[in-house]
């Protein structure tokens, strides 16, 4: 499988194409960046290494050429988030250009069942403009969603109530950014419901709201997100690639799950060779159904003033 990376240059592309090395799954990566020296620099990074890894090329150019053969494109390219700006003001500073993104890959001749993942934000806004462009079916168009909020919720969830992180299993929904739903109706702790726990919502509500400013956080402390974008950005792909069909909180166009319609953002979702397999209905009570209704509001409202 090949997948191209564009913004491979920068500190998520680059992230991204380093988890993706250790995953093994990926045969060939092309780093697309404005900075072809950076690009190219990162490529020869990630080759330097493949001899303790495993058998993949990479590929590097400031030219969309490369991304010709194609099985997955990730947008990782974007303005990067000021620590007191929310990702929907990144629009009017980013829409410009992923549109231009989008016009370049329009040129490029991606390999049949080719997916489209967005990881620049306003990711939701974005992925819907990236499936509203018809260069490849909606369906196998996924923004990384909600993934990497859900990653963060279960691990500082984690560190609260002193567990391993990957014993704790919980979503968050809706919109990567200001009015993403946390489903605690449904969250577990190794296999305890967390509901089970007396006022668990009052007791976690910190919790929640740290998940919510963490991007904000990690910029002002190191400048920039990077490390668990990429983990979170390699579980996406290696769906794509294996055709695990493994449910994830992507975004993806929404047609009715939940009476949500006509916007993109995070439900569960079964990823595959093709991108989005199935949406799957999750079971929330009626705060969370109402928060999940809300978030796709927002994101219509944020919509309309750009189309």
């Amino acid at each position: 499988m090949k997948v191209s990376i564009i913004g491979g240059g920068g500190r998520v592309g680059s992230d991204a194409a380093y988890a993706l090395q250790f995953g093994g799954v990926v045969r060939e990566m092309a780093l697309v960046d404005m900075n072809g020296d950076m690009a190219a620099g990162e490529a020869l990074d990630l080759r330097h290494g493949a001899s303790l890894t495993c058998n993949q090329t990479f590929t590097s150019s400031d030219d969309y050429g490369i991304v010709d053969g194609s099985d997955c494109v990730v947008i990782t390219a974007g303005l990067r988030r000021r620590p007191d700006e929310t990702r929907l003001e990144l629009v009017n500073r980013n829409v410009s250009l992923f549109k231009g993104i989008l016009e370049h890959l329009k040129g490029v001749k991606l390999n049949d069942g080719a997916t489209i993942v967005v990881v620049s934000n306003p990711v939701d806004i974005l992925t819907h403009l990236a499936a509203q462009a018809d260069i490849v079916p909606q369906s196998q168009v996924l923004g990384l969603g909600t993934v990497l909020d859900t990653c963060r919720f279960r691990s500082l969830l984690a560190d609260h109530f002193k567990l391993n992180a990957t014993d704790v299993k919980a979503l968050i929904l809706g919109e990567h950014g200001d009015s993403m739903v946390p489903i605690l109706s449904s969250a577990t702790l190794g296999g305890v419901p967390l509901s089970s726990i007396p006022n668990y919502e009052a007791e976690i509500q910190e919790v929640f709201e740290f998940t919510r400013k963490s991007g904000a956080e990690v910029i002002r402390l190191k400048g920039g997100a990077g490390r668990a974008v990429g983990v979170s950005i390699k579980e996406v792909v290696e769906s794509i690639s294996l055709n695990t069909e493994k449910v994830l909180p992507v975004s993806s166009w929404q047609k009715g799950t939940l009476g949500i319609s006509d916007i993109s953002l995070s439900l569960p979702t079964k990823v595959g060779r093709k991108g989005v397999v199935q949406v799957i209905e999750p079971v929330v009570n009626d705060m969370e159904r109402e928060g999940l209704h809300k978030s796709a509001k927002s994101l219509k409202d944020v919509l309309a003033q750009i189309s």
